[in-house]
């Protein structure tokens, strides 16, 4: 009479226990091929906004205004605070997105609502948690300036209500940043002329206030930022913060050296 072979108990616990350990084994690794795929992503985002930055410096013969008719506390309603990001829509292949905008109006009028929750990809980190907001997020900013190294906070690239053009940028545009990641920080709405900010600390900055906007990741060790000439680098949270600064500035003589 022919015997069926069977696993026994003590068998089918060892192969169990075998594939948890593969299991635990390669479960790390999946997240970090994971993670690694979105920080690619995030990279090709700043790097679409920076050819679209150079797009819009050839047509406009200088970088989109930071914020247009920014509102200061207790600045009448009135004020239209559109930002640099809402000026870029037509170089990121947006034109139809544009133009259902007023831009005679202010941002956050009934007339730009659906407009302004119109989600895009290129403005969110593939990291970044989604978040509940008014209108759709942006994980990306423009650099206003930097208050590391001198208490001039107006000499980054996005001002308000000023035009920045290349000729401006006389640190050089490789050696000049100008969008980072700003995860998380307040008013984070791609329409938002608030989508600009003075970076006071180290990259994710623990010590740095959290209501304020700095550059922040969700990215383990750093942030990738935007530099003026539409690389894009990663930048160790660890980088020096008058390097830092110095990288930020557009025109103070500065020589920056990363640390290889």
């Amino acid at each position: 009479m022919c015997r069926k072979s069977a696993f026994t108990l003590v068998e089918l616990l060892v192969v169990i226990a075998i594939m948890g350990i593969l299991v635990g084994l390669l479960l790390p690794a999946v997240q970090a091929a994971r993670e690694a795929a979105r920080k690619a992503s995030c990279k090709n985002n700043l790097r679409q906004i920076g050819i679209a930055l150079h797009q819009y410096h050839d047509a406009h013969q200088s970088l989109p205004t930071g914020c247009i008719e920014w509102r200061a506390y207790r600045a009448p309603p009135t004020r239209r605070q559109f930002a640099w990001s809402a000026l870029l829509l037509p170089f990121l292949e947006q034109a139809n997105l544009h133009q259902q905008i007023d831009f005679n109006v202010p941002y956050d009028a009934p007339a730009n609502a659906p407009a302004a929750a119109t989600r895009l990809q290129v403005f969110e980190c593939p990291t970044a948690p989604n978040r509940q907001l008014l209108r759709a997020q942006t994980d990306y900013a423009g650099l206003y300036g930097e208050i590391i190294n001198d208490r001039i906070s107006d000499d980054g690239i996005f001002l308000y209500d000023q035009r920045i053009a290349f000729r401006d940028i006389r640190d050089g545009l490789s050696n000049t940043l100008a969008v980072s990641e700003d995860v998380g920080g307040p008013d984070s709405e791609w329409i938002n002329g608030r989508n600009v900010f003075v970076q006071s600390g180290g990259i994710n900055d623990p010590q740095a206030w959290i209501g304020d906007n700095e550059i922040r990741s969700q990215h383990t060790g750093g942030a990738m930022l935007l530099h003026c000439d539409s690389h894009v680098d990663f930048l160790s949270e660890s980088i020096d913060r008058q390097i830092l600064g110095a990288m930020i500035t557009r025109a103070t003589g500065d020589i920056v050296q990363l640390p290889q």
